[in-house]
């Protein structure tokens, strides 16, 4: 048991979440760096000879030089092993990021230091209020011109609602950024250039006590401001309180940039001191201890095509508690079968290796033949709980999907099924007709782009699609009391059924749902599927 309980409180799992362009992949890229991970760095957004991030390994993330899909990636630090959960910034694809949060124990919130609070931040952020966990604030791009330091830590506190206790400081930004002071350190770090691509860098070290070598190296201005700032910031400033960031209610801040390297080495050691263990999990038996010797795990992710030669899939599972071993049966819940997890990996990427032990923390990929969804558990023969489920969004967009060519029917249904498995997009049909006519509802437009080139890439098979007018969906809670043909509805009503034949009601307008219900005495309905 000692042996597993070691092993499990190496471990820290953390989403990396942000805004588009805030540099989220570029952070995740350096502290893979410091990791050992990888050699060299890549750019998103280098030419096309360049190499792309590591962690955007779907072509069309290399094309558009966006990440579309969580990546998960490993690494050891310090001792400790690190499980980067790396999302997609954009908000067409934030139901992948919530989902893929649900499997983080902490996050890593990126905010470009020129732009502050942004949109998909604040609604990223309440996912992670919503769930209680550690959030770590990282204000990236101090080597461009940035806002006033006072004014960052301000709106963060009034945006997002959360206190934030800035553990250390810039001295200027842009081409004046000279390096950081750490307050817990008492000392000023400078940096001098580094290497694009490289974490080889030199940095100096001066107490802040030394005034005359602080002075002669960031200049008497700079010196003065600093002195200025910190006495400002140790006046108003909130202390820094571990119990408080324990349960999401203080942010430690950093400031840095992950182009250059500048403050990335000094974020991710203060990082892991701060961070705890695998937290334990809720489930319908109780809560669970990570520390527990039985294996338990839930699949948070499925992804197809992975590995283009094999046409795999794969569905992801955080380890809840315990010790996995790829010899052992394990119990899939849902699927009421006891069953062996084939060729069970862990990630980098799109490079993977066999693993044969993985512990309560870490993140597996395991081959599924199709009989997983997310949210199911899996855990040891004997047992039998589930962990409390992952929320589905509901769409906000829909299309009529046609393929271009009727021979290819066969892999048509069986591409648009499984990227339908992955969560991404939903499918829906007309009540009358079968796959014939194929209605896609989408949580953000960009996932229609998605569904398009994957289809074609992947599976061969060109579409065309036809966006609709809808914008509201309702599932009829109830359809065994109530004759779905002869519901009284609005002009702007349409009748589908989910693939699991439920059915459903698409409106284009907000009131017309309200104007159903008064219509129709003892109908019931919901924005979210019943599992």
């Amino acid at each position: 048991m000692s042996d597993i309980k070691n092993e499990i409180e190496k471990r820290r799992t953390f989403a990396i979440i942000s805004h588009p362009d805030a540099g989220k992949t570029t952070l995740t890229e350096k502290l893979l760096l410091y990791g050992g991970a990888i050699n060299l760095a890549g750019s998103v957004k280098g030419k096309a000879t360049a190499r792309h991030a590591v962690s955007d390994w779907m072509e069309i993330e290399k094309e558009r030089g966006i990440s579309v899909t969580s990546s998960v990636l490993q690494f050891s630090y310090n001792g400790k092993c690190v499980n980067i959960l790396d999302t997609p910034g954009h908000q067409d694809f934030s139901e992948d990021t919530y989902r893929t949060l649900m499997a983080a124990d902490s996050a890593v919130m990126v905010i470009d230091a020129s732009k502050g609070v942004e949109a998909q931040t604040r609604k990223l952020f309440k996912v992670c209020g919503m769930r209680g966990i550690p959030v770590f604030t990282f204000i990236n791009k101090m080597d461009r011109d940035a806002n006033d330091t006072f004014d960052l830590a301000d709106e963060i506190e009034k945006e997002l609602g959360i206190a934030v206790c800035p553990v250390n400081w810039p001295i200027g930004s842009g081409k004046g950024f000279k390096g950081v002071y750490d307050r817990n350190e008492r000392a000023v770090f400078l940096y001098s250039d580094t290497e694009k691509g490289t974490k080889e860098g030199h940095v100096e070290k001066i107490s802040i006590d030394d005034e005359a070598a602080l002075k002669s190296a960031i200049g008497e201005e700079a010196f003065e401001k600093l002195s200025e700032e910190l006495e400002l910031l140790d006046g108003a400033g909130a202390d820094f309180d571990q119990a408080q960031v324990d349960v999401g209610k203080l942010s430690p801040m950093f400031f840095g940039s992950a182009l250059t390297n500048f403050g990335v080495e000094m974020f991710l050691n203060y990082f892991l001191k701060m961070t705890k263990t695998p937290a334990p999990r809720t489930s319908d038996a109780g809560v669970i201890d990570p520390v527990e010797e039985d294996f338990s795990a839930f699949v948070f992710k499925i992804q197809a095509n992975m590995n283009k030669a094999h046409r795999d899939r794969v569905a992801f599972m955080r380890i809840c508690s315990g010790k996995f071993e790829a010899s052992r049966e394990v119990y899939h819940v849902q699927g009421n079968r006891t069953m062996r997890l084939s060729q069970p990996q862990q990630m980098m990427a799109e490079s993977r290796h066999v693993v044969d032990e993985a512990y309560a923390g870490d993140i597996i990929g395991v081959f599924d033949p199709g009989i997983f969804s997310i949210g199911d558990t899996v855990c040891a023969p004997g047992k039998s709980f589930a962990y409390e489920g992952i929320p589905t969004f509901a769409p906000e967009h829909f299309a009529r999907v046609r393929q271009m060519d009727t021979m290819k029917r066969k892999q048509f249904v069986k591409g648009i099924n499984q990227i339908a498995q992955e969560g991404a997009i939903q499918i829906f049909q007309e009540l009358s007709s079968g796959m014939e006519e194929v209605i896609v509802g989408v949580v953000g437009v960009l996932q229609f782009e998605v569904l398009q080139y994957r289809l074609e890439n992947e599976y061969n098979v060109e579409i065309k699609l036809e966006r609709l007018p809808y914008e509201h969906i309702r599932w009829i809670e109830n359809p065994e009391s109530v004759d779905i043909e002869h519901i009284t509805g609005t002009s702007d009503m349409k009748k589908i059924t989910d693939l699991k034949g439920r059915p459903l009601l698409l409106f284009i307008n907000a009131w017309s749902p309200g104007m159903v219900l008064e219509r129709n005495e003892g109908l019931s309905l919901s924005e979210f599927a019943r599992n």
